[in-house]
């Protein structure tokens, strides 16, 4: 299973709703993510850039890609970004990978 950083900002009118009626909105969308096969690892509440921060699993990118997409049509979210994420073994390997590639930069 691939994991995914999701980061969302809420539009005003998501805040208003929110704050009219309060709940727990992870509650809410967790059954999303586990119709599509994937589940909610863990979500905070933020602020700054980001309203909502969340690590998700998902069986790959093309159902990670269709959860960005309808949670983009939803509307209540101004922004929404998803961001593969990997792990360290694999960064490791993308490292050594990178060291073997032959790329020379241009001159400056």
């Amino acid at each position: 299973m691939a994991k995914y950083l999701i980061l969302g900002s809420y539009t005003s009118a998501a805040w208003a709703a929110q704050v009219k009626e309060p709940g727990n909105r992870m509650d809410a969308v967790r059954p999303m993510f586990e119709r599509m096969g994937g589940s909610l690892e863990s979500a905070y509440f933020a602020f700054g850039d980001y309203d909502i921060v969340g690590i998700v699993d998902m069986p790959d990118n093309v159902t990670a890609a269709a959860m960005s997409i309808a949670v983009a049509a939803g509307g209540a979210l101004r922004t929404f970004k998803t961001v593969p994420l990997i792990g360290e073994e694999e960064g490791v390997e993308a490292l050594k990978k990178a060291g073997n590639m032959g790329y020379t930069p241009p001159d400056s």
